[in-house]
């Protein structure tokens, strides 16, 4: 999985895409996984690439809240 710097702009979570060295790249079908006690929104871009982005609690909730993104292993 290629690691990714976070960037949230809008609605939903973007990311940096490391394969195609691109910023803010939104996230198709995001899910948030807790691990560690880290929030990391898991997903891919529009051409299938992995794409992660960390993300701190209160995002991580809000994109859940909002709909953007779905729970994933490791919440209570």
């Amino acid at each position: 999985m290629a690691k990714a710097k976070k960037e949230e702009t809008g609605g939903g979570i973007t990311a940096y895409s490391v394969k195609t060295k691109t910023k803010n790249v939104p996230m198709v079908d995001p899910v948030i996984n807790v691990k560690s006690g880290r929030y990391i929104a898991v997903g891919k871009d529009a051409d299938g690439n992995n794409m992660a982005a960390i993300l701190g609690k209160g995002k991580a909730e809000e994109h859940i809240n909002s709909g953007h993104a779905k729970k994933g292993e490791g919440w209570d």
